[in-house]
């Protein structure tokens, strides 16, 4: 694959992301960020009023338990955004 169609695919991943994106934050639901940076059980959860918040997320069963491990300051929020094309 050239790096033209490997670009162009990137591209199109971006923009499907930014949409669903917007699609949840029009829906009042978070933006959910799976991160390999983050140890195994944290994600990042994005909401529409600009804030992000790292969650440990558990299974119980058929159902799912979180808690807040940390809210980001505006700088760090914006780094994470800039990391995942999201700015």
């Amino acid at each position: 694959m050239s790096d033209f169609e490997l670009e162009t695919k990137h591209e199109k991943y971006l923009i499907t992301i930014k949409n669903l994106r917007a699609k949840n934050f029009s829906n009042d639901l978070p933006f959910l960020i799976l991160s390999e940076k983050l140890p195994e059980g944290q994600v990042y959860k994005e909401f529409a009023d600009g804030r992000i918040e790292i969650q440990e997320v558990a299974s119980a069963g058929k159902k799912f338990r979180t808690r807040v491990i940390k809210v980001l300051k505006g700088l760090q929020a914006d780094n994470v955004r800039k990391a995942y094309g999201l700015l």
